[in-house]
C-alpha cells in the first residue's frame, strides 16, 4: 500500500491518534468536573447555590425540547417554546458556554474515534483459556478505576449484560460466584501481594543503591515493579471506598507508606542515575538493536518503498548514536522515530497491505523493544509518571486551599510524631546506658572487694544460696547471635526511624519547607534538658539531691548516646549540647524552668551550709572538704560526699564558669546580708569601739570597755559563717581552676600570668577588671571582685562615705577585741588531724582577710594599714588571756592563739615579721606544741 494511495484524511494517522488520545484525557477531565459540579448542586439544599434558570418552572418545556434535539436544534419554527429563554439568554450563555462546548466536543470525539471494543462474550463458551482468565479477573477485583474516583463495578455491569442474553445463565452464575469469591478472598490476596511487593521492592532498591550500573540491564524490572506497586495502591484505595467488605482488616494497610517509600527510592535511583541508563541504552541501540533490525529488514521477502524508507530511517537513526552525545549533555528526542513506528503499524495492519505485520512477528517484537530502549534515553521522567504516578488522588481545585492547609497540618503532625518516637527510643537507650554506667561507680565496688577479701580469707558471709552479683560487662557476653537484648531492639527501631528522618534534607509542601532533622533536634534539646534536671533527683521535701559526680557520669553516658545519633542521622549534636548545657549554666532555662545550676546552688546554700551554721558539719582544711560531726540527730546526707575535691570538680564540669559565677554571686549575697547585720551591731557599740580603737595599750581601760560591749558572740558567729561560706567558695574556685586547666590550659596560664604581674601602682579599677577575669577562671585574688560588688550594693544614702569607712574600721576592731572569748568555748579546740577547729573558727582567718580587703577597697582605704591595726588589737587582746587564772576562760587559749598565725598565713598583706613584732613567736610555737601534745594524748 503506497503512500500515494492514502486519502488526505488518512495521512498523518499516527499524529492524529496521539493528539486524540491526549484530547480524550482532557475531555474526561472536563466531564468529570461537570459531573462533580452537578453533584454539588444536587446535594446543596440552598436554592441560591444553583443557577436560577435551572430551577425556573417557566423554562422546563424549553429545557426538555433542547435535550430531545441536542445538539441539532431548530429555532425557526419553535419560537414559542424558546421565547422564555430570551430573558435569560445572556446569563445562560455566560454560565453554560463551557458545558455546551464540552458536550459538543464529546460528540465529535465519538464520531473522528468510533473504534472502541466489543465484548467478545462468545469466546467464553468456546475458549477455556479465555474463560479461565475472565474468572481470574472477576475474582481479583470488584471495581475498576475509570478516571480519578470514578469506578466501574464489573460484576454488576457484566451480570446486567448477560442476564438479558438467552443461554447465559451459567455465565451469570459464574459472575455471582466470582463476586462472592472476590468479596471473601480478594482483600487477603492483594494484602499478601502488597507484602511480597514490599519485600521485593526493598531488595531491588538495596541492590540498585549498591550497584547503580544494574539500572541499565534491569530497567524493565524497575518499571514493572513500580507499575505493580502503583496498581496495588490504586486497587486498595478504590476498593476501600467503593465496595462492601466482609473483613475491613484486609483494606486497612498500615504498611502502605512503606510500599510508597520503596517506590520513591526506585524513582530517586532512576532520576539520579539517568545518565548511566542513557549510556547503556545508547550503546545498546547503536551496537545491537540497529544491527539486528537491519538484518530483519534485509531478510524481508517483500518491502514496499514507503515501509523501506521508514525502516531504513530507524537503522540510520540508531547507528548514528554515540556515548559522546551523553557525555556532552546532548538532549535526545526519539518522538519522531516512535511516531514513524506508529505509522508503520498502520500501514502494515490494513487488509490489503503488501507487507503484513502479522506475518513478521519478530519484526514487531524487535521494534517494540527498540521503542522501549528509546524511552530509556529520552523519556525517563515520562516513564516514571506512566508507571508510578499517584497524583491522580489529588485533583479538586475547589478544595485546593483546604487540602493545602490540611496537608501542612498533617505533614507537621507526622514529622513531629516521628521525632517524638525517635526521641522516646533515644531516651530509653540513654536510660539503659546510664544504668550500665552507674554500675561502674566506686560506691558499687565495696561489695565486690569484700567478697574477694572474704574469699581469700575463706570466710563465709551472707545467707546461703544468695546469688552472686553480676559484674559490669556481663551484658555484652552472647552465647549465640540469635540472643537479642532490649538494647538491641531499641537500636534497631531507632536506626529505622532515623533512616526515615534522614532520607531527605528538606521537604517542599505547598510552598513551605519542612526540615525533618530540625524536628528531631528540637525534641532532643527539650528531652535532654528535662533529663538533666530529672537526673539530679532533687526532692524539695527531703532536700535530697544526686551527688555531682553521679550526675556527671549519667550526663556523660547520655551525651555518648546522643553523640552516636550522628551515625544514624545527619544532625549537629554539638549544637544540641551547646544549647542545652549553656542554658543549664544559667539560673533559669529558655522556658523559665529551674536548671541544675539553680538546684545545686539552692541545695548547697540552704542545706549543706545551713547545717554548717547549725554546728552539724565542719570544714576540714586538711581534707579540703566539709565533714559531718557526730550529733544526736544524724543528717540524711554525708557532707563529705558532696564537698570533696572530686565532687567539686564534677560540680564545676556540670555548671561551667557561668554556673560557678552564679554560685559565687549567690554566696556573696548571703555574705553581704551577714555584713549588713554586723554593721548594725557596730553602730550599736560605736562609742565603745571608738574608745577601744585608741586604748589598746591600756589593759585596765580596755577590760572595762570590753564589758560594755554587746552582742560579742553574735559578731564572732556571723564572721564564722562568712568564713565558712568563703571557704566553700574557695573549694569551688579551686575546682573550677582545675577543670579549666584541663580544658583550656593555655588560656588559664595566660590569665594567671596577667594577674601575677599587675604593678602595685596600677589604678584600682584596672586591677579589679583583672581580678574579675581571674576570678572567672577560678584563680585566687588578693581582693575578691565578687565580694566587692556584693558589699558595694550596701551603701546607704543616709550615711556619709566617711561614716561608712569608720564603721568598716570599727568592725575590724570589734572582731579583734572579741577573739579572746573564743578560748572559753569547748569546741574551740584545735585538731591537728583536720588542721582546724570543730566549731569552724579557723574560717575566721579567711573571713577577716577578705572582708577587710573588700571593705577598704570600696572605701578607698589602706588595706595593709587596717590589717596592721587589726593585728595589733587582736594580739593585745589575746596576750591578756595569758595572764588569766580562770581555767574556764582559758581552756582553749593555745588553740585561739593559732588563729593569729592562720590570719597572717592567709593574708597577702601581712607578714610573719609584723606578727612577731606584736605577738611573740615563742607563744605560737608553744601553742602548736601544746595542741599537738593534747591531740596525741586524747587519741591514746
Amino acid at each position: 500500500m503506497s503512500r500515494g494511495a492514502l486519502q488526505p484524511s488518512q495521512q498523518k494517522l499516527a499524529e492524529k491518534l496521539t493528539i486524540l488520545n491526549d484530547r480524550g484525557i482532557g475531555m474526561l477531565t472536563r466531564i468529570y468536573n461537570i459531573k462533580k459540579q452537578g453533584q454539588v448542586w444536587k446535594a446543596c439544599g440552598d436554592p441560591k447555590a444553583k443557577p436560577s434558570y435551572l430551577i425556573d418552572k417557566n423554562l422546563e418545556s424549553a429545557v426538555k425540547f433542547i435535550v430531545r434535539k441536542f445538539p441539532a436544534i431548530e429555532t425557526r419554527n419553535n419560537n414559542q417554546q424558546l421565547a422564555q429563554l430570551q430573558k435569560e439568554k445572556s446569563e445562560i450563555l455566560k454560565n453554560l458556554a463551557l458545558y455546551y462546548f464540552t458536550f459538543v466536543d464529546v460528540m465529535e470525539f465519538k464520531e473522528a474515534a468510533e473504534f472502541g471494543f466489543i465484548l467478545c462474550h462468545a469466546a467464553l463458551s468456546s475458549d477455556a483459556a479465555a474463560l479461565s482468565l475472565w474468572k481470574l479477573a472477576l475474582q481479583s477485583s470488584s471495581c475498576l478505576c475509570l478516571f480519578r474516583d470514578e469506578v466501574f463495578h464489573i460484576h454488576k455491569s457484566a451480570e446486567d449484560l448477560f442476564v438479558n442474553i438467552r443461554g447465559y445463565n451459567k455465565r451469570v452464575n459464574d459472575i455471582r460466584e466470582c463476586k462472592e469469591s472476590a468479596l471473601s478472598h480478594a482483600g487477603s490476596m492483594h494484602r499478601e501481594r502488597r507484602k511480597f511487593l514490599r519485600s521485593a521492592l526493598k531488595e531491588l532498591a538495596t541492590v540498585l543503591a549498591d550497584q547503580p550500573g544494574l539500572l541499565g540491564p534491569k530497567a524493565l524490572f524497575v518499571f514493572m515493579a513500580l507499575s505493580f506497586a502503583r496498581d496495588e495502591i490504586i486497587w486498595l484505595l478504590r476498593h476501600a471506598d467503593n465496595i462492601q467488605k466482609k473483613s475491613t482488616d484486609d483494606f486497612i494497610d498500615k504498611h502502605i507508606a512503606e510500599l510508597i517509600f520503596y517506590m520513591e527510592e526506585l524513582r530517586a535511583h532512576v532520576r539520579k542515575y539517568g545518565p548511566v541508563m542513557q549510556r547503556y541504552y545508547v550503546q545498546y541501540l547503536s551496537g545491537f538493536d540497529a544491527v539486528v533490525l537491519n538484518e530483519l529488514v534485509q531478510n524481508l521477502s517483500v518491502c514496499p518503498e514507503d515501509e523501506s524508507i521508514i525502516m531504513s530511517s530507524f537503522v540510520n537513526t540508531m547507528t548514528s548514536l554515540s556515548v559522546k552525545q551523553v557525555e556532552d549533555g546532548e538532549v535526545f528526542d526519539f518522538r519522531g522515530l516512535r511516531l514513524d513506528w506508529f505509522r508503520l503499524q498502520a500501514y502494515t495492519s490494513v487488509s490489503k497491505a503488501s507487507l503484513g505485520l502479522a506475518d513478521h512477528r519478530e519484526l514487531g517484537k524487535m521494534m517494540n523493544t527498540i521503542i522501549f530502549h528509546t524511552k530509556m534515553v529520552d523519556s525517563l521522567v515520562e516513564m516514571l509518571v506512566e508507571t508510578s504516578d499517584v497524583s491522580m488522588f489529588w485533583y479538586d481545585l475547589n478544595m485546593r486551599h483546604h487540602i493545602g492547609d490540611r496537608s501542612l497540618s498533617l505533614c507537621n503532625m507526622f514529622l513531629d510524631e516521628m521525632a517524638k518516637q525517635a526521641r522516646n527510643l533515644i531516651t530509653d537507650i540513654c536510660t539503659e546506658q546510664c544504668t550500665l554506667s552507674d554500675q561502674l561507680l566506686p560506691k558499687h565496688c565495696a561489695k565486690t572487694i569484700s567478697q574477694a577479701v572474704n574469699k581469700k580469707s575463706k570466710k563465709q558471709t551472707g545467707k546461703k544460696g544468695e546469688p552472686e552479683r553480676e559484674k559490669p560487662g556481663v551484658e555484652s557476653m552472647r552465647k549465640n547471635r540469635l540472643l537479642v537484648t532490649n538494647l538491641d531492639k531499641l537500636h534497631t527501631a531507632l536506626s529505622e526511624l532515623c533512616f526515615s528522618i534522614n532520607y531527605v534534607p528538606n521537604m517542599m509542601v505547598w510552598e513551605h519547607t519542612f526540615t525533618p532533622r530540625e524536628y528531631l533536634t528540637s525534641h532532643l534539646e527539650i528531652r535532654f534538658t528535662k533529663s538533666i534536671v530529672g537526673m539530679t533527683m532533687y526532692n524539695q521535701a527531703t532536700q535530697e539531691i544526686a551527688k555531682p559526680s553521679e550526675l556527671l557520669t549519667s550526663v556523660r553516658a547520655y551525651m555518648t548516646v546522643l553523640q552516636s545519633i550522628e551515625n544514624y542521622v545527619q544532625i549537629d549534636i554539638t549544637r544540641v549540647f551547646n544549647n542545652v548545657l549553656l542554658q543549664q549554666t544559667q539560673h533559669l532555662d529558655s522556658h523559665g524552668e529551674p536548671t541544675i545550676t539553680s538546684l545545686y546552688t539552692n541545695w548547697y546554700l540552704e542545706t549543706l551550709l545551713r547545717q554548717v551554721s547549725n554546728g552539724h558539719i565542719a570544714y576540714f582544711p586538711a581534707m579540703k572538704a566539709f565533714v559531718n560531726l557526730p550529733t544526736e540527730n544524724e543528717l540524711t546526707f554525708n557532707a563529705e560526699e558532696y564537698s570533696d575535691i572530686s565532687e567539686m570538680r564534677s560540680l564545676s564540669e556540670l555548671l561551667g564558669p557561668y554556673g560557678m559565677k552564679f554560685l559565687s554571686e549567690s554566696l556573696m549575697w548571703h555574705i553581704s546580708s551577714q555584713v549588713a547585720e554586723l554593721k548594725k551591731l557596730v553602730v550599736d557599740n560605736v562609742e565603745v569601739l571608738t574608745q577601744m580603737r585608741t586604748s589598746f595599750d591600756k589593759p585596765d581601760h580596755m577590760a572595762a570597755l570590753f564589758k560594755r560591749l554587746t552582742s560579742v558572740d553574735s559578731v564572732l558567729k556571723r564572721m564564722t559563717i562568712i568564713g565558712v561560706i568563703l571557704s566553700f567558695r574557695s573549694l569551688a574556685q579551686e575546682a573550677l581552676r582545675d577543670v579549666l586547666s584541663c580544658h583550656i590550659p593555655f588560656l588559664v596560664s595566660s590569665v594567671e600570668d596577667f594577674k601575677d604581674h599587675i604593678p602595685r601602682e596600677t589604678d584600682m579599677k584596672v586591677a579589679m577588671n583583672v581580678y574579675e577575669l581571674s576570678s572567672a577562671a577560678g584563680l585566687p585574688c588578693e581582693i575578691d571582685p565578687a565580694l566587692v560588688v556584693a558589699l558595694s550594693s550596701q551603701k546607704s544614702e543616709n550615711i556619709s562615705p566617711e561614716e561608712e569607712y569608720k564603721i568598716a574600721c570599727l568592725l575590724m576592731v570589734f572582731v579583734a577585741v572579741s577573739m579572746p572569748t573564743l578560748a572559753s568555748n569547748v569546741m574551740s579546740q584545735y585538731s591537728p588531724a583536720i588542721e582546724g577547729h570543730c566549731n569552724n573558727i579557723h574560717c575566721l582567718a579567711k573571713a577577716i582577710n577578705q572582708i577587710a580587703a573588700a571593705l577598704f577597697t570600696i572605701h578607698k582605704g589602706s588595706i595593709e594599714d587596717r590589717l596592721k591595726e587589726f593585728l595589733a588589737l587582736a594580739s593585745s587582746s589575746l596576750l591578756k588571756i595569758g595572764q588569766e587564772t580562770d581555767k574556764s576562760t582559758t581552756r582553749n587559749r593555745e588553740s585561739v592563739y593559732l588563729l593569729l598565725d592562720m590570719i597572717v598565713q592567709e593574708s597577702p598583706f601581712l607578714t610573719m615579721d609584723l606578727l612577731e613584732s606584736c605577738f611573740p613567736y615563742v607563744l605560737l610555737r608553744n601553742a602548736y606544741h601544746a595542741v599537738y601534745k593534747q591531740s596525741v594524748s586524747s587519741s591514746a
